[in-house]
């Protein structure tokens, strides 16, 4: 169809026509290509760049603006959530189908001449990716285990520095992996795929898409109202407080549990978001929560308030996760690195192909692939660039000696290297394992220097992350047919508004280390660093002999199940996760009963319409974790904003 034709495309969706067109018949190419290296390349060439890449519109300024905005929100979202339960979700598939809803509504309203085109929504979900999920990781980690270890915050340009250097240099860490990991390689990345196909949907069959983002606005929306019930009613009227589900849950636990099993967090909440949470990850890993919530603060810590008398009398979660983070940290450092070590045919794949990285193909098929491919000066640059900036502010915050910055660096890219491979055949980014590498070399580097310990492992963590997040987002381009140029820059323009929105969001919300560890914000994820920084700086032989003991078994259960796992492959659904059981002795024991009703829920209603829970699933749950959390971060503003506000600008 030519410009001229297209003008005149009787729907006056020219452009989008083009685009429906291109992919009516298309099929993603999943299973991959055969051959060579550049046979691979050539074929992906002309059966999916040609007729879609080079002619279809994506890295526009609507997609950077629309996933920028859409991502600024969401991040939001993950740095509340990561407060809460030390993880984020990905956000790029949920920002798909909102855009996707939000451009058929300007269409159809006419304040929009055609909708985004599916390169398009690539492009979006990519800055949307950048903002809302690869920023923002390292805040509720090693920074905020920096401020609950000396009871300080940071400056704002600090960290603002920080968190965007950070992204830099995992974003260009990841350009030389890319034509290697999936070009040639073809690794599946699943998230990249689930993302593709999403894309796929909503614009070949637009009333599947339409579908799914109704069902997340409902979700979104019934959980704002949930949240409001919950937690909002005092602030409309103190006479309405009582009448809170908070208030209503709250005298159901007095009269049910007692004084004493609530003071262990042995209760019920009300928060839907971790319910959403529950749906996502699976009965075994909500099995997995469960049984260690049950051990941990039903015989655990009834145990250690009995025996021990230095614990004797302590009671609510901020005082006993000083006791059960020791055994859960371990069993998550043990089996993150264990399952690493598992995958040491991928790490060894990675180091091997290290070379191809860099090599110049000089055919012409390849020179046209080259192209497109991002620059390897760019590469070049944004590490240099990176180092300068890191080793600059390290020095200057925490005296970090600038050659023990250039080693953080140089290790990043190794173990980012083998975390993004490990995230393409697993989809299981190892960020907390990789980071705990970098905490025990510098252990050894710099021992006693908790402050040099968290940011150079903070330096691994955000390289990692951002360099898995990056090569995901260029799969779902890859099965696409997209300009991976392109897709990279709108990944790189996502950077600026994930660094500003996250940053001030978590200095609003976290002004002091007052509100960490409590049970508004538990911080596992800040619990599990700032453990490993303690253990290395104040060595074994100052802790409490329960402490060492707790070390010691919780990582020897990190080390026998991922074995038994591997041993008894066909058995492993009824194994538990290590990193379950581990993460539920670093937060509330009502947590993972949510964590259960969620799975149980995701359980059923797979077995009683499969097809219906694909199909709205993610969505619901997305809708939901979404809804809550924005609201959460809302009622925060509205009862303390102005507060905050003052303290914030030093009025």
């Amino acid at each position: 169809m030519s410009m001229a034709q297209e003008k005149q495309h009787p729907s006056g969706r020219g452009e989008q026509a083009d685009a429906h067109d291109a992919y009516e018949n298309y099929e993603l190419p999943v299973g991959g290509f055969k051959g060579t290296a550049e046979e691979i390349e050539r074929q992906w060439y002309e059966k999916c760049y040609v007729s879609r890449g080079d002619t279809i519109k994506q890295l526009t300024l609507r997609a950077v603006i629309m996933g920028s905005v859409l991502g600024g929100i969401l991040s939001l979202t993950n740095i509340y959530i990561g407060l809460k339960a030390g993880w984020g979700f990905g956000v790029a598939i949920t920002a798909c189908i909102l855009s996707y809803a939000i451009w058929t509504l300007l269409f159809k309203m006419r304040l929009a001449k055609t909708q985004m085109t599916i390169l398009e929504n690539n492009c979006m979900q990519s800055t949307a990716s950048a903002a809302g999920y690869s920023t923002g990781g390292t805040l509720v980690s090693a920074f905020a285990a920096y401020i609950m270890l000396y009871n300080q915050t940071l400056p704002i340009p600090i960290m603002l520095g920080w968190v965007f250097f950070l992204a830099v240099l995992g974003v260009t860490m990841a350009v030389p992996m890319k034509r290697q990991m999936i070009n040639s390689e073809q690794l599946r990345f699943p998230s990249g795929i689930a993302a593709a196909e999403t894309l796929r949907a909503l614009h070949a069959k637009g009333q599947k898409g339409m579908r799914a983002a109704r069902a997340l606005g409902i979700a979104g929306l019934f959980a704002v109202l949930s949240t409001l019930l919950t937690d909002g009613l005092r602030l409309i009227s103190a006479r309405l407080e009582a009448f809170q589900i908070s208030s209503l849950v709250a005298r159901f636990n007095t009269a049910t549990f007692g004084d004493a099993w609530m003071g262990r967090t042995v209760m019920f909440v009300w928060d839907p978001i971790f319910i959403a949470a529950g749906m996502f990850v699976g009965m075994r890993v909500a099995i997995s929560i469960l049984l260690g919530s049950i051990t941990c603060w039903m015989i655990f810590i009834p145990w250690l308030q009995s025996y021990v008398p230095e614990a004797a009398g302590e009671t609510g979660f901020r005082t006993l996760v000083q006791w059960s983070l020791w055994g859960g940290t371990a069993c998550m450092v043990t089996s993150g690195i264990l399952s690493v070590v598992f995958q040491w045919k991928s790490a060894l794949r990675a180091f091997k192909g290290l070379g191809d990285m860099f090599m110049k193909k000089s055919n012409k098929k390849s020179d046209k692939i080259t192209e497109i491919e991002t620059p390897g000066s760019w590469f070049l640059l944004g590490q240099l660039v990176s180092l300068i900036a890191l080793a600059w502010l390290a020095h200057a915050t925490f005296g970090m000696p600038w050659w023990q910055s250039v080693i953080a660096v140089i290790l990043s890219f190794a173990l980012a290297l083998v975390a993004c491979r490990v995230t393409g055949e697993t989809d299981t980014t190892p960020v907390g394992a990789m980071g705990k590498i970098t905490q025990l070399t510098f252990g050894a580097l710099s021992p006693g220097n908790m402050s040099v310990n968290l940011m150079a492992a903070n330096i691994t963590a955000g390289a990692a992350t951002s360099s898995a997040d990056l090569l995901t987002d260029l799969k779902s381009g890859y099965l696409l047919g997209a300009h991976p140029r392109k897709q990279f820059l709108a990944q790189f323009s996502g950077i600026f508004i994930g660094t500003v929105v996250t940053v001030f969001a978590f200095r609003i919300l976290v002004p002091d280390a007052s509100v960490l560890g409590t049970d508004q914000f538990p911080a596992p994820a800040a619990q599990t660093w700032k453990g490993v920084a303690e253990a290395m700086a104040l060595g074994l032989s100052t802790m409490h002999p329960v402490k060492i003991w707790s070390m010691v078994i919780g990582g020897l259960i990190g080390i026998i199940l991922p074995i038994l796992s591997r041993m008894f492959p066909k058995k492993q659904k009824w194994i538990p996760s290590p990193a379950g059981i581990g993460l539920a002795w670093v937060f509330h024991w009502f947590y993972g009963l949510l964590f259960f009703i969620g799975a149980l829920i995701g359980y059923g209603w797979q077995k009683k319409n499969q097809k219906n829970c694909e199909e709205y699933l993610f969505p619901v749950a997305s809708g939901i974790v979404a809804g809550g959390a924005l609201m959460g971060v809302i009622l925060i503003f509205w009862e303390s904003g102005w507060e905050i506000l003052k303290q914030f600008m030093g009025w």
